[in-house]
């Protein structure tokens, strides 16, 4: 059995692309944690499946390196938009993708498909719809501990729920420090992704994030997203703000709706075709 996959990352955070329409392989939790492990497998920050292919529009499914399934990812989605130009799925300037976490509109910035715009869709600050628990409320600037700490967490839905910490400092041990705790919260019934988050200036915010079901990660589009709308919404920095992260840099604009837009660039990296031996092994998972 022939497997070939698509490596591809943005701004640090790697992905491999499974297309569906190319390869034998079903993928389970325990198969996609094989590939996913950076030891025993390829190693990723994730897999995009896809495209998956409906009347109208197509479909990709995010999997975490843990097996779990992503609702929405902004590099996933941006690397995915490449790869489908790439194959020549798609030859339009715009065009809607679907993701667990609703549908993204995606628009080409440059020739070659390596400068995208994402509308990333409409952000929620309310509990019901993050979810955190209790009362249905705006989950605002609230106390929260994590760890025997108290943090003032603001809560926002990307479509996948985020938990925005502001803080003077920032860093990798004390997100992970946080992360350890936060993911796994009585406060969030499906886990949460968190964010650290420093302001530079009206304009510019830095971050550090974890990541349910992947942990530390050198960038995230949807947690630029989160922390951006958080920083707007605090009255930290204006609508427009460029986030800066480990891997690298994303502009993060929020509209009058709190629509969020974010621009950024993906690269590729190689094909990778799987030796017949690990491919079968995969497929007995």
């Amino acid at each position: 059995m022939k497997m070939v996959l698509e490596r591809y990352h943005g701004l640090g955070n790697d992905y491999l692309v499974f297309d569906p329409n190319k390869n034998e392989l079903e993928l389970n939790p325990k198969n996609v944690s094989m590939l996913c492990n950076r030891n025993m497998g390829l190693g990723s920050d994730g897999i995009l499946e896809g495209p998956i292919l409906g009347e109208k529009h197509m479909a990709v499914r995010i999997w975490n390196p843990d097996g779990s399934i992503a609702q929405k990812s902004g590099n996933g989605v941006r690397i995915f938009a490449k790869y489908l130009k790439d194959a020549g799925y798609v030859q339009k300037k715009k065009y809607e993708l679907l993701t667990d976490g609703g549908e993204v509109e995606i628009t080409y910035l440059n020739e070659d498909g390596s400068r995208l715009r994402v509308s990333m869709g409409k952000l929620s600050f309310w509990s019901d719809e993050v979810p955190v628990t209790g009362e249905r409320r705006e989950v605002i600037n609230e106390d929260m501990v994590f760890g025997n700490t108290l943090y003032p967490a603001t809560c926002v839905s990307v479509g996948n729920p985020h938990c925005v910490i502001p803080m003077r400092e920032i860093s990798k041990p004390l997100v992970c420090k946080i992360g350890n705790f936060s993911e796994m919260a009585r406060y969030f019934p499906e886990r949460v992704n968190t964010e650290i988050m420093r302001v530079d200036d009206e304009n510019q915010i830095s971050i550090e994030t974890y990541e349910r079901g992947a942990g530390y990660t050198m960038a995230t589009g949807t947690g630029a997203c989160a922390a951006a709308a958080v920083a707007y919404k605090l009255g930290m920095t204006g609508n427009k703000v460029v986030v800066h992260m480990p891997g690298g840099d994303l502009q993060v604009e929020i509209d009058e709706d709190w629509q969020a837009y974010m621009t950024g660039d993906v690269f590729y990296v190689a094909k990778v075709t799987l030796s017949s031996e690990f491919a079968e092994k995969l497929r007995a998972l």
